[in-house]
């Protein structure tokens, strides 16, 4: 699957937003524009396929009515996701909802991922296996049981038709990184976690259980722009602790650091290779993915990102990112991200804008981008007719 195409309505400042994504999306823009809120959307509709939203606001330190707009007065987060199902011809798969914040929970949803829908609405679901049936004539199941987020967060997977289990499978395994933090990534973890945490908190453990073939793999891509490294170790500690460690040589000495004295750039390096290194989730995220990341190390991170298997999502404010996109890539990719006069998100892509496009014909993505006033730039897109 590959997401295409998302909306939303009243989620913090995004009110009448839409835009589409490609396998590679970059979202450009100035401070305060809503880039970083884009990533937490699409957290958020991941966290509503595995449940407990509770802890995932606890985690974020938000309230949940944070999670809707001041530019509105619903209480209601309505959203329409459009999807392609991986290798399939038949049409692209299809989720809108209406969340409701105060019981942390989606009241009506539609998902269609063919042959197969669900539909809950009035307090109860049905699901639809086959695309010939009328799904007004299947008979309605009473949703007896209490769930956070998407009624598919509690549905035991033996009774979805396989499309809706991929589906759920899919949506539960998107991960975002967008709170990425070397203090985070720096910490002993415990436990057998399957994925590293949107901080990078639980790194050490996730790389402890990590297949050896995985770990060297992510090892030597790293020696390419590290070439000191010999390896990536963790270590074990009573009560299931693991502490991250990195072993570089130095001549004939062979000096091992621990994770709390390896510097920013290198750890936020393993854990985005360590994230790309499992293929089982399909879809990544990483906000300021220059943070941190010396200049030099740059472009061998673009290539690794977009040649990744999953589809990935960043943000910058850098040009030297874009300057390593190929055009084809920038084209198809990078979103430009602006506020309108009361405070709205609104996205465009980039290249498509008439004096961007006329600009990349004869400079590269990074320079069009730093020859250009932001400001100015919306002003040019608020000028068109139509444009909001």
């Amino acid at each position: 699957m590959e997401i295409f195409q998302i909306n939303v309505n009243n989620f913090k400042s995004l009110v009448g937003f839409g835009t589409p994504l490609a396998k590679f999306s970059c979202l450009v823009g100035m401070n305060g524009v809503g880039k970083s809120t884009v990533l937490q959307f699409l957290d958020f509709l991941a966290q509503q396929v595995r449940g407990d939203m509770e802890r995932w606001l606890d985690d974020r330190h938000w309230k949940r009515s944070e999670l809707t707009s001041q530019l509105s007065a619903h209480k209601n987060i309505e959203f329409q996701i459009q999807f392609r199902l991986e290798g399939e011809t038949s049409a692209p798969g299809y989720w809108s909802g209406r969340f409701n914040t105060a019981k942390l929970r989606c009241t009506e949803e539609f998902i269609k991922v063919p042959p197969a829908e669900i539909v809950v609405k009035d307090g109860r679901y049905r699901i639809l296996e086959s695309p010939v049936t009328d799904i007004k004539k299947v008979k309605a199941t009473e949703i007896s049981f209490s769930y956070e987020g998407s009624v598919l967060s509690q549905l035991r997977e033996a009774i979805l038709p396989l499309s809706l289990f991929k589906f759920k499978r899919y949506f539960s395994r998107v991960r975002s990184f967008d709170l990425l933090s070397p203090e985070a990534m720096r910490q002993r973890a415990r436990g057998s976690d399957e994925s590293i945490g949107r901080a990078g908190k639980g790194l050490a453990s996730f790389l402890h259980y990590l297949e050896p073939e995985s770990r060297e793999g992510m090892t030597a891509r790293l020696r390419k722009i590290f070439p000191r490294l010999e390896s990536v170790d963790t270590r074990a500690f009573r009560a299931g602790w693991n502490q991250l460690e990195v072993r570089e040589s130095f001549g004939e000495k062979s000096l091992t650091t621990e994770a709390r004295h390896v510097n920013e750039g290198m750890l936020r390096m393993i854990a985005i290779l360590a994230g790309l290194g499992q293929d089982r989730d399909p879809l990544l995220m990483f906000d300021e993915i220059e943070n941190g990341v010396n200049p030099e190390v740059v472009e061998f991170l673009l290539d690794a990102l977009v040649s990744a298997p999953q589809q990935i999502l960043v943000t910058t404010h850098s040009p030297l990112i874009l300057n390593y996109l190929d055009d084809d890539v920038a084209r198809e990719g990078v979103i430009f991200l602006y506020k309108t006069n009361v405070g709205q998100t609104r996205a465009v892509p980039f290249f498509r804008i008439a004096s961007m496009a006329e600009k990349l014909k004869y400079m590269g993505p990074g320079e069009v981008f730093a020859d250009t006033d932001l400001s100015a730039l919306v002003d040019e897109i608020t000028r068109v007719p139509g444009a909001r």
